[in-house]
């Protein structure tokens, strides 16, 4: 069970680095249109975010699961 709880950190700590992130890769590599601070937010929370989200939780999941105990 604390596998998974550290897994589950990771994937929110993932999802937190994947908006962050997305909202910038939209400011700096989107064009200028009235709706693009919208467009980074939804990007950002909807696509990304959830993306490294899932990332995340399977990386650290995988990584506790493989790690062998301290002798």
């Amino acid at each position: 069970m604390r596998k998974f709880g550290i897994a589950l950190l990771g994937g929110i700590l993932g999802y937190g680095l994947g908006v962050a992130i997305g909202i910038g890769l939209v400011n700096v590599l989107g064009s200028p249109r009235p709706d693009s601070s919208m467009e980074a937010v939804m990007t950002g929370f909807f696509y990304v975010g959830p993306a490294a989200a899932l990332l995340g939780l399977l990386g650290t999941l995988i990584y506790q699961l493989n790690r062998r105990p301290p002798k």
